[in-house]
């Protein structure tokens, strides 16, 4: 992509009202071009290898299939990959930890006014970095409280546990054998200062740790 050429663009949404949202929004923008859209995280991966695409506005929840971190870590893996801006509801560290870590250039929540998307949008596509303020403040308080933070695996474990699993549900779901889980546990019941399941969900949840 040279210095005058438009930012090409690909939609990935489950919703064709947020798809055409935002293709409304970016459109108005000079120099943005929407050159594609997917409605499964899937689609988004075969289109974003055609070569064509500069930056993926991804959301993280699709209705059914592979999720959008998923597809972020699938697309970004390959050489000369467009970039992958997440533009999503959702806040939670069991959301923003997987998706920066499979390789976003960005993290934007979709109440986002216009002009910091299309903000975010050239900065995607110049390789730099734009967090929506809730996500840099949280991971900004991971790097300062590392002691209170949870680990992607126990974030995990508490999810299953705030969804109603069992600790043998939790390690069935996540490969861990039973023991494995109740150590997770006991060291998430230490980090948040509780001392049940109950209360590490409810004490997890107020400090967006898991998502509401």
């Amino acid at each position: 992509m040279t210095d005058d050429a438009p930012i090409r663009l690909l939609l990935a949404d489950d919703h064709p009202v947020v798809r055409a949202g935002l293709r409304a929004v970016l459109e108005t923008e000079p120099g943005l071009v929407v050159t594609a859209e997917a409605a499964t995280a899937e689609e988004a991966v075969t289109r974003a290898a055609e070569g064509d695409i500069d930056v993926v506005l991804m959301d993280l929840r699709f209705g059914r299939g592979m999720g959008g971190a998923e597809a972020t870590a699938q697309i970004t893996a390959r050489p000369g990959a467009p970039r992958v801006l997440i533009v999503t509801t959702y806040d939670s560290d069991a959301d923003t930890l997987p998706a920066i870590e499979a390789g976003a250039t960005g993290y934007l929540l979709k109440d986002a006014p216009p002009e910091d998307l299309a903000a975010a949008v050239r900065t995607a596509a110049g390789g730099r970095t734009t967090l929506a303020p809730a996500v840099a403040d949280r991971l900004m308080k991971r790097l300062r409280t590392p002691a209170t933070s949870l680990t992607r695996r126990e974030t995990e474990v508490l999810s299953l546990v705030a969804d109603g699993l069992s600790n043998q549900a939790v390690g069935a779901r996540l490969h861990l054998t039973e023991g494995t889980v109740k150590s997770h546990l006991a060291r998430i019941y230490a980090k948040l200062g509780t001392e049940s399941r109950t209360a590490a969900v409810a004490t997890a949840t107020d400090l967006g740790l898991i998502r509401r």
